[in-house]
């Protein structure tokens, strides 16, 4: 796929029947969702309901065992994770993914070092200037030196978001609980990157998280999901009072 030949009009993620199974667990049982360009969609659920399996299929971590992935239009549900990478689509982790060996500014790095590969333009002064001004964006620049290992939870998120904009082009980035566990003066950085590179860079999010306060005021929408289907979509205010929900949280 051509991460530079998006339509304008399609959806920037849409799954089919996506289902994922783990011997007789169905985790993600035949979801069908649409996330549209420029939307921060958020993907609720009590826990075990299927999220982050969702967004690991999504990323390419577990190969799907039926059903499709539209991204930007173009199929990638049998891609590899790099090439997923490739088209467009950057993830963080709850559990922080990075190499504690390596410094803050060379985790951050990684993504664009890795496109030299592939033939990107960019050359190496640029990437690392590039580096600089999103760690200056996120608020941790003057740790650019320090071992990723040495980062709070909150930080590592931080360093995340940053690294997930070296992604050139990005079209979406895929979140797993990216305020659990952290600091109420981090959290409020995490959302105004996410808002911000929404707003001036027309990123599309998909945000799983239990942080109901941070997601209605990033979210216009919300999916939620219960033993792996999709059982509601619209505003938190609309599937708060949705039966099916509550049930699906308080049980009976």
């Amino acid at each position: 796929m051509d991460p530079e030949a998006v339509s304008v009009g399609s959806p920037v993620l849409e799954t089919r029947g996506l289902t994922k199974r783990f011997g007789g667990l169905v985790a993600v049982d035949n979801l069908s969702m649409t996330v549209p360009r420029g939307e921060i969609r958020g993907l609720i659920g009590p826990n075990g309901s299927g999220k982050t399996t969702t967004v690991n299929v999504l990323s390419g971590l577990y190969r799907p065992d039926g059903g499709e992935i539209q991204l930007c239009g173009q199929r990638t549900d049998r891609l590899r994770p790099h090439q997923i990478t490739a088209c467009g689509v950057a993830r963080t982790f709850q559990i922080s993914k990075l190499f504690g060996h390596m410094t803050v500014l060379e985790n951050v790095l990684l993504p664009a070092l890795a496109a030299l590969d592939r033939g990107s333009e960019r050359g190496p002064a640029e990437i690392r200037a590039r580096g600089r001004q999103l760690l200056e964006f996120v608020t941790l620049d003057r740790m650019r030196h320090d071992p990723a290992r040495e980062l709070s939870g909150g930080q590592s998120m931080l360093v995340q978001i940053a690294r997930a904009l070296m992604i050139q082009p990005l079209h979406l980035v895929l979140m797993d609980e990216p305020f659990a566990g952290v600091h109420p003066t981090i959290r409020d950085i995490i959302m105004e990157a996410i808002l911000k590179m929404n707003r001036d860079e027309g990123v599309t999010f998909l945000i799983v998280s239990h942080e109901m306060a941070e997601l209605r005021r990033l979210c216009q929408r919300v999916s939620v999901m219960d033993e792996g289907r999709l059982i509601a979509e619209g505003t938190l205010a609309e599937v708060a009072n949705d039966p099916v929900v509550l049930e699906a949280y308080l049980g009976t």
